[in-house]
């Protein structure tokens, strides 16, 4: 499972030495934050998928995991099965745009992008355990009392 590491200027996805093998990437991603213009959550990453299978491992429903490429696109995608992702459009990024992975973090990554971070790389999991969490109060609805008679 990959490591979100996010600070002030750009987000981190820390893979493992099996994750490297598999994706054909030498070197974690880093994605500067001002290209990211949309986090998605989903349960079923397969159905982003987009074009296809570049450098790296495809195995259907089980394994898709390195770079896939479309007409005008390219992605990096490290899905596993049929478990939560995120979906992450880019814009303005040299090497891709879209990142989808795999992860439980998913709702922790929307949560710190909201919020100012420090200038040292922190996991994703951290920022958002530690921040306040907004109360967002609903709108109050009318209370319909009968009329007298």
């Amino acid at each position: 499972m990959v490591t979100l590491l996010l600070d002030q200027t750009q987000l981190e996805v820390v893979l493992s030495p099996l994750e490297r093998a598999a994706t054909f990437h030498r070197e974690n991603l880093r994605v500067a934050r001002d290209t990211i213009t949309k986090v998605q959550l989903t349960d079923d990453a397969w159905t982003w998928l987009r074009g296809v299978p570049g450098p790296g491992t495809h195995i259907p429903s089980i394994l898709a995991a390195g770079t896939w490429k479309a007409a005008a696109t390219t992605d990096f995608v490290l899905i596993r099965r049929r478990r939560p992702s995120v979906v992450i459009d880019l814009e303005g990024d040299e090497q891709f745009q879209r990142l989808i992975f795999t992860t439980r973090h998913g709702l922790s990554l929307t949560q710190a992008l909201r919020l100012d971070v420090t200038e040292e790389p922190v996991d994703v999991v951290e920022i958002a355990s530690t921040a306040p969490i907004p109360v967002v109060k609903g709108r109050q609805r009318p209370v319909i009392r009968p009329r007298p008679v």
